[in-house]
């Protein structure tokens, strides 16, 4: 697979559009020659008119919700100025960000409006969208709906290893990009991993995931339902009951068993919660050792003060609170951006973020008095250090001074 995902990154960088129409036909089955690979003003047309009005609405809400959000995460630029030198942190936006956005099992316009938002939040120029096409070649509606709304200038018809290379190289319909963002399949993963470095990106997504810790005041039947909502997403979504109570535990599993059985992508919520595992802990100190360990994309905490819980939390990627923040509501926009760290990396690793899509840089200036003052001092480190050349540039400004 990592071979695999590393000759399409290979073969886009070298053929440009070429490979990505050939690419296009061998796994989404879609001949895009005649069409070209980038959604026309037509299609979004066609799509602002095929999204139902209560559809449309729900998009609209969830970007002012996400707007609302990430404006609160963008570092500030500062100034000092203290005995002769002046410095800073400026603040810029990165030029052009791709954001990938899943297809195949699903459609996923909240993918669209969790990458795009913080992307424009952020002020940057140029969002790119790039998204697996349907085999006759058209996106569906609701993720050109969102990406119109969210501001993406470009969406791509173009999914996997090839859609991540394109952005990272360019191609002759799809600019080159400073930043590549949103969850994907292995593939996607492994041409990440392959194109960081020449471009940035958030993370290395896996398998979603979640721990649910609860007390013996947790309803069972909600508790279930949590579990299925996050195993539908993956027959891999790794699930987690970690409880005090062990009358809790069985009654979760009696409700999965029903559950399981009438969930409409049975065949994914039954491999996923084949994978689930309950923990019974004695306290909910040791549930946060677990929690900790862990560190889930998503932590639900489902107890009796569950805000007193939140100090002992240390790595997660999302916390819900309480029996009624179930994580779909995180999912749409409820406080919380749903491209989230998986496999642990939330011991040192966050959420997408408005930050991502920023560079931060010092700036310092120096008065005579200030050359003066620090002069002596940096010289006598340099040459502790080896380096002459750094004490004479130091050492020359002090005597210009």
């Amino acid at each position: 697979m990592v071979e695999r995902a590393r000759e399409i990154v290979a073969r886009v960088r070298a053929e440009g559009d070429a490979a990505l129409f050939d690419l296009g036909m061998r796994f989404d089955g879609a001949d895009l020659r005649p069409t070209g690979l980038v959604v026309t003003a037509e299609e979004l047309d066609a799509a602002e008119r095929a999204v139902p009005s209560d559809l449309a609405g729900a998009i609209e809400s969830m970007i002012e919700r996400l707007r609302a959000l990430h404006e609160r995460q963008l570092p500030q630029e500062w100034w000092d100025e203290r005995d002769g030198v002046l410095f800073g942190e400026m603040v810029r936006p990165v030029a052009r960000a791709g954001c990938y956005v899943p297809g195949g099992r699903a459609a996923y316009p909240s993918t669209v409006c969790m990458t795009v938002v913080p992307a424009r939040v952020a002020g940057v120029d140029r969002v790119v969208v790039c998204t697996p096409p349907s085999p006759d070649g058209s996106v569906p509606p609701a993720v050109l709906f969102a990406a119109s709304r969210a501001g993406a200038e470009l969406v791509v018809k173009a999914g996997g290893a090839q859609a991540v290379a394109s952005m990272a190289y360019g191609t002759e319909s799809v600019p080159r990009v400073d930043v590549i963002v949103g969850p994907g399949n292995v593939y996607v993963t492994a041409a990440k991993r392959e194109v960081s470095g020449d471009v940035g990106i958030d993370s290395l997504a896996g398998p979603s995931e979640l721990v649910i810790v609860a007390d013996a005041t947790a309803g069972a039947a909600l508790l279930a339902a949590d579990l299925v909502a996050q195993a539908e997403h993956d027959p891999l979504a790794a699930t987690t009951l970690v409880t005090t109570d062990a009358e809790l535990a069985s009654r979760v599993v009696e409700e999965l068993d029903a559950d399981v059985a009438r969930a409409a992508r049975h065949d994914i919520v039954a491999a996923s919660i084949g994978l689930a595992r309950a923990v019974l802990v004695d306290d909910l100190d040791a549930a946060a050792a677990v929690a900790n360990d862990l560190a889930p994309e998503h932590l639900q905490v489902v107890v009796a003060e569950p805000r007193e819980f939140l100090p002992m939390v240390r790595s997660a990627g999302a916390v819900f609170l309480g029996p009624l923040s179930a994580v779909p509501f995180g999912d749409y926009g409820a406080g919380s951006n749903h491209v989230l760290p998986t496999m642990g990396t939330a011991r040192f690793a966050s959420g997408l973020r408005a930050a991502d899509f920023v560079t931060v840089t010092s700036v310092t200036e120096l008065t005579a008095e200030g050359a003066g003052r620090l002069g002596p001092e940096v010289a006598a480190i340099a040459r502790a250090e080896g380096l002459d050349g750094h004490a004479r540039a130091v050492e020359m400004r002090v005597r210009d001074a």
